[in-house]
């Protein structure tokens, strides 16, 4: 949490700095993205009402870049989930005391991507569903990996899949990732959203957030799209 609390007040002269060298390494870190299968249990990619996902797996502010390119998806809002509205703010949930994770709400169109697909980008290249309660610098449970299921059909694709990858060994080690019924979304405050828009100079956005969107244009590029969605 020391890192990231610090790189929200960095300047941006700095970032720059900074970033001459983090640039050269994030085509490196975006090479260690793991391919992985797609499911083999999943929602049929037909027209409808536009669906929600809501995910956790370390830093919103990645997860929400991540998803804002994405094909099909219309809006991402960083939030917390786990927990009561009344212990929704950031400073709180930073305790890791209130049960929230720091997650994105996903809303997407399922004629354009399936959950599935929203799943396997997030195994894939979203973040480590091998970390247990941390994702790189950012240590609590507030970090967790964590799918909130809307329904059951969501329950039984999210832990299909997470069988599914245990049992290939695709990542060499358990997966830690929880499936939980979603009891509540709550959105973060302002200055979070779009926050690598926003700031894409911020250093942890550097060496953390910009390699998840290589990897995410190498890996998917039938689902990538350049120009982001906006939170707003």
């Amino acid at each position: 949490m020391f890192e990231r609390r610090n790189c929200i007040k960095v300047a941006a002269l700095f970032a720059v700095a900074l970033g001459l060298c983090w640039g050269c390494s994030n085509a490196v870190l975006a090479e260690k993205a793991v391919v992985i299968d797609a499911p083999a249990v999943d929602n049929p990619r037909v027209a409808g009402p536009l669906q929600t996902a809501v995910l956790a797996g370390g830093c919103f502010w990645g997860i929400q870049a991540v998803y804002e390119h994405v094909t099909g998806v219309r809006k991402v809002i960083s939030g917390y989930s786990g927990g009561t509205k009344e212990n929704a703010e950031y400073e709180v949930v930073s305790s890791g005391k209130t049960g929230h994770a720091e997650s994105v709400q996903i809303s997407f169109d399922p004629k354009e991507v399936s959950y599935g697909q929203i799943l396997q980008i997030y195994f894939s290249v979203a973040h480590d569903p091998t970390q247990l309660n941390r994702q790189d610098p950012d240590i609590g449970t507030q970090y967790r990996s964590n799918i909130f299921f809307s329904d059951e059909m969501q329950k039984k694709i999210a832990e299909s899949y997470i069988a599914q990858l245990n049992k290939s060994k695709v990542f060499g080690r358990t997966i830690m990732t929880r499936v939980d019924a979603l009891k509540g979304f709550y959105p973060a405050e302002e200055y979070h959203q779009d926050f690598l828009v926003r700031n894409p100079l911020n250093p942890y956005i550097q060496k953390y957030d910009l390699p998840k969107l290589d990897s995410l244009k190498a890996t998917f590029p039938a689902l990538y799209r350049a120009q982001a969605v906006s939170a707003r």
